[in-house]
């Protein structure tokens, strides 16, 4: 149902921008300057907690979460303020109890947090609905989330469906996830048509610029009728953040329902950002700031793109991201065709990245002992002799010499230790990778009748 109101911003460059394109590193210290300006906007929300932030805060950054929206919050008092939360998951990457659900929210809502963006992995309303309840309880906004994402069994009409349903349990407004700026123009346009045809509630779209379909997409999904959108500000912008807010209202001349924000300030912002942005290098990439097409292949979401850039590059392996990520499609599919998002999304990559790593291990055996290994298990057994049965006589070709001695425990020698250690444990090729470098070499000269 189209309208003439002006289509409303939130604003996520202090979450989901700095989490897309730095690996959600920006500390508080360096979002507190801009509060000011940013509260003085006029956005819907800010987008301020959530997500990968508080994990990013804890593991890295030193910081307590509630430490994080207190300040915020005092520094930013008249916008409201908004959160994303993963369900019956919290902000974490397994299942809570209903009452564990309950008290975070009691705790965040006291803290100043008024949007509780609630999203399932699995799109399982059922993974919804006490985190929704909660939230209502407290008098807070509780905005029902769709992920979406492509295959065989997600349609225009199955979001629609959940949307309706998500009216029903009692959000006041529905949003539509774009995670991995999958979401072709024509597309989000028929989906907002139809969720404005069937609910009574706001409707509210988010994507990213990987694929470079962000603001194209939002032009149709205004034409349509959704009444709210989330943009950012360059350099967190753009790639696989969300589309930058000046350049939205550019795109938007003319256009009936443009919104009226401040170009000054917000060329203010992106000056003082583009500092931070510099800080921030070491988790930052080109390749997260150009649009890539292939993101319509593997479907992977913009925070985990960043993050698992930086994640590779800590572990020596950014040479293989495209081999990692070209195994997605195939992981996701035989999982059910689940929309990538914390925390499958984390999973999904994982698994990713162990198949890689094992491929290269599987190369690794094949250039040296594993020829050997497998013309050993293609020749017939040849017949023990009494004496090897009964453990005299022949020495047994398939034990490894013991490993290097530690230092000793408990008072005894270490050569004692190691005894005692090694007992009864038989060392094979099976678990050759563990197997001292030195001895490397002679195993793999040892007799083809070596058993693993």
């Amino acid at each position: 149902m189209a309208t003439n109101k002006p289509v409303v911003f939130n604003n996520t460059v202090l979450r989901d921008g700095h989490q897309s394109l730095a690996a959600t590193r920006m500390p508080t210290s360096m979002m507190l300057p801009a509060c000011p300006i940013l509260d003085s906007m006029g956005f819907n929300a800010l987008e301020t907690w959530g997500g990968a932030s508080i994990d990013a805060g804890l593991r890295f950054l030193g910081e307590f979460p509630f430490d994080r929206l207190d300040t915020l919050k005092k520094a930013c008092p008249k916008t409201k303020h908004m959160m994303l939360f993963r369900g019956q998951n919290i902000v974490a990457y397994s299942h809570f109890p209903d009452d564990v659900v309950e008290a975070f929210v009691r705790a965040s809502a006291k803290h100043g947090m008024d949007i509780f963006r609630i999203f399932d992995a699995l799109n399982d309303t059922r993974n919804m609905e006490c985190s929704i309840n909660a939230v209502k309880s407290l008098g807070k906004e509780a905005h029902g989330t769709i992920c979406y994402t492509r295959s065989p069994v997600h349609t225009v009409e199955s979001f629609v469906r959940m949307g309706c349903e998500l009216e029903e349990m009692g959000c006041s407004a529905v949003v539509i996830k774009d995670m991995a700026g999958l979401i072709p123009p024509y597309v989000a346009a028929e989906i907002v048509r139809g969720l404005k045809s069937n609910i009574k509630i706001p409707v509210i779209l988010h994507t990213h610029e990987t694929a470079g379909m962000g603001a194209p997409t939002y032009c149709m999904a205004i034409d349509a009728g959704v009444d709210c959108l989330d943009t950012s500000i360059s350099p967190f912008a753009n790639g696989t953040g969300q589309p930058d807010t000046a350049r939205m209202m550019a795109m938007l001349e003319n256009n009936p329902r443009r919104p009226d924000y401040d170009l000054e300030k917000l060329a203010e912002l992106r000056k003082y950002f583009q500092g931070v942005y510099d800080k921030l290098g070491f988790y930052t990439a080109l390749k997260n700031e150009v649009i890539d097409t292939d993101a319509l292949v593997y479907q992977v979401p913009g925070g985990m793109l960043s993050n698992f850039r930086v994640q590779l590059k800590e572990q020596h392996m950014e040479d293989k991201f495209d081999e990692v990520f070209a195994e997605v499609p195939y992981v996701r599919e035989k999982l059910g065709w689940i929309p990538l998002v914390t925390p499958t999304s984390q999973i999904v990559g994982t698994q990713d990245e162990c198949q890689v790593r094992a491929l290269e291990d599987v190369h690794a055996a094949s250039h040296g002992y594993r020829p050997r290994l497998l013309r050993a298990h293609s020749r017939p057994r040849r017949p023990r002799s009494p004496q090897a049965r009964a453990g005299k006589g022949q020495k047994r070709p398939d034990r490894l010499p013991p490993r290097r001695p530690q230092k000793a425990r408990h008072g005894g020698s270490a050569q004692s230790s190691a005894r005692k250690r090694d007992k009864g444990r038989r060392r094979t090729l099976r678990n050759l990778r563990h197997v001292p470098p030195a001895v490397r070499g002679s195993l793999q000269e040892a007799p083809l009748g070596f058993r693993a």
